[in-house]
């Protein structure tokens, strides 16, 4: 019997956080992308906190008509670099959470190299 979708990316998200841990040094940027939105959370795995969040329902991204979502996907990568920077934080792990690097995943990754993260 062969997989849907979600059970394919749960199995393949728990294969990439086995290995994938966040501290506070270097947080976890953790991706979840949706049919329609794209979210973005920096974790320190070992206390267990969300360090701050950034998607495309906030007020900036949201205002914005007649983007696609990659051009979404992109300003959530860059409105996230920016914020990290402002709290010192230049080097993160990039966690894909089971999606392909491929497409927004990929546009939000690049956008957050661009505006200085390194992962």
């Amino acid at each position: 019997m062969s997989l849907t979708k979600l059970e394919r990316r749960k199995r393949i998200k728990l294969r990439i956080r086995k290995d994938i841990h966040g501290t506070k040094e270097k947080p976890r940027l953790s991706v979840f992308r949706s049919n329609s939105e794209i979210y973005v959370q920096i974790i320190d795995d070992r206390e267990g906190k969300t360090l701050l969040s950034v998607s495309s329902r906030n007020k900036e991204i949201a205002e914005k008509k007649g983007i696609t979502k990659t051009e979404q996907a992109r300003m959530v990568g860059k409105l996230a670099a920016e914020k990290l920077l402002e709290k010192g934080i230049s080097l993160v792990v990039f966690d894909r959470n089971g999606y392909r690097y491929h497409g927004r995943v990929k546009a939000l990754a690049e956008a957050a190299r661009e505006s200085g993260i390194k992962f």
